[in-house]
């Protein structure tokens, strides 16, 4: 058996700059680390994320305390447990905490050694991390959700729309779905130039040129699938992060202008925008209280995939509230708004059982880490989120899962997305 003899944790950077917390866990003759991200939109009902406040050290954003609690707290009480037992380890650091949203220790601090825990038990029964999670075989390969222009909080742009993705429906197999993503990203920067517009970047990668209108950017997306050979709503879909709760106020979205409107206004600009660019998916359209709007708008809309992020936030009680509101019929998991890896893993397996897509999430503020690449497969999970062909902690996501799909050989297959 090979047990735990400590877990030691350091202050690193993540992809905007700021700190976070790495933590590697030890047994006798091996060690595995990982990276905890951090997001700029959070839901309310996320696990807490521990940083100091101590403007004198990073503006505050230090997180020299998270790792404190790691080094005395946490190693202390795992030291010497089976590192293959993930439940147990990730129990007796819940319950170290002992509080519903992780405030004592930080959901950062206890995520980090979570997932050092499952890389390094795959490390020592020597098998590839994906292989230890819910699929034992059968793997098959997410489709991209790719960012290719940014706005909302993630861009300094008048955007509302947070995020405008796209996704290659057409592809075989995950290497085409890179390629068609490639040709429609090169084909969308030739665009923008054109438009004496900038081709700098946003937080995850995708374009933030100075516009202020969502159908300018639905519009150039649509011409660059074009001008690349494929076919929008076929080939390529476009997809939507609206981020909702950053556009929400006494009952209105400001939404598809800076100006606040009712709900019923608001669900009719959806379906006007889905019809006219035919949208295929939206995330976030309302806020993560707003459970009859989101009611609302499942009862509108056919064949379009509804995603749940700030109204869930991979947490179980709020997935089922979802399930039975018929809220939405898609998740998206991101790690660290739970804060274990067993507990994502208990969110993706009920999300499966009623019939909803996942979609494993990275964070705008993310790393080199590639665990969700693992993840996504390891489960199964329709589709992955992690940014545009920019940015070396985004593109770290693909390379994975091109080798994962190198590795399965002939038996790799994708995912399903209808």
């Amino acid at each position: 058996m090979s047990k735990i003899t400590k877990v030691k944790a350091r202050q690193v950077f993540d992809s905007r700059g700021n700190p976070t917390i790495e933590a590697e866990v030890f047994t006798k003759n091996y060690s595995a680390s990982a990276i905890c991200p951090s997001g700029a939109s959070t839901g309310t009902y996320e696990a807490f994320e521990k940083r100091d406040k101590d403007n004198k050290r990073y503006l505050g954003k230090s997180v020299l305390n998270a790792i404190y609690q790691i080094n005395s707290k946490i190693s202390k009480k795992i030291k010497g447990q089976n590192i293959h037992n993930q439940e147990r380890i990730d129990a007796l650091m819940i319950n170290l905490d002992g509080t519903k949203q992780k405030k004592k220790l930080g959901a950062n601090s206890i995520l980090a050694v979570s997932m050092a825990v499952k890389k390094l038990s795959a490390k020592i029964r020597k098998i590839p991390l994906y292989k230890t999670f819910l699929i034992k075989n059968n793997f098959k390969l997410p489709y991209p959700l790719m960012n290719i222009i940014n706005g909302g909080v993630h861009a300094n742009n008048g955007l509302r729309v947070q995020e405008f993705m796209i996704r290659p429906d057409g592809a075989r197999n995950f290497s085409d779905a890179m390629r068609i993503c490639f040709l429609v990203i090169k084909s969308l920067s030739k665009i923008i130039k054109i438009k004496g517009l900038s081709t700098s970047v946003g937080d995850e990668g995708g374009f933030a040129p100075m516009i202020n209108n969502n159908n300018q950017a639905l519009d150039l997306i649509v011409k660059a699938i074009r001008k690349a050979g494929f076919v929008n709503g076929k080939d390529v879909s476009i997809c939507l992060d609206v981020a909702a709760n950053e556009l929400y106020k006494k009952n209105k979205y400001s939404i598809h202008s800076k100006t606040y409107v009712s709900v019923e206004k608001c669900i009719n600009e959806y379906k006007k925008m889905i019809n006219k660019y035919k949208i295929k998916s939206i995330e976030d359209p309302f806020a993560e209280n707003d459970w009859i709007s989101w009611n609302k708008l499942m009862k509108s809309l056919k064949k379009v995939q509804i995603v749940g992020d700030d109204l869930y936030v991979t947490n179980l009680e709020r997935l089922k509230k979802g399930f039975l509101n018929l809220s939405s019929n898609a998740i998206l998991i991101k790690l660290n708004q739970i804060g274990t890896v067993s507990e994502t893993l208990d969110v993706i397996r009920f999300a499966q059982i009623i019939g909803f897509k996942t979609i494993i999430s990275h964070r705008s503020g993310d790393s080199e880490d590639t665990f969700i690449a693992d993840l996504a497969v390891g489960t199964n999970s329709n589709q992955i989120k992690t940014g545009s062909l920019a940015r070396s902690e985004r593109v770290a996501k693909y390379n994975q899962l091109l080798r994962i799909e190198e590795e399965l050989g002939k038996k790799a297959r994708m995912n399903k997305i209808h």
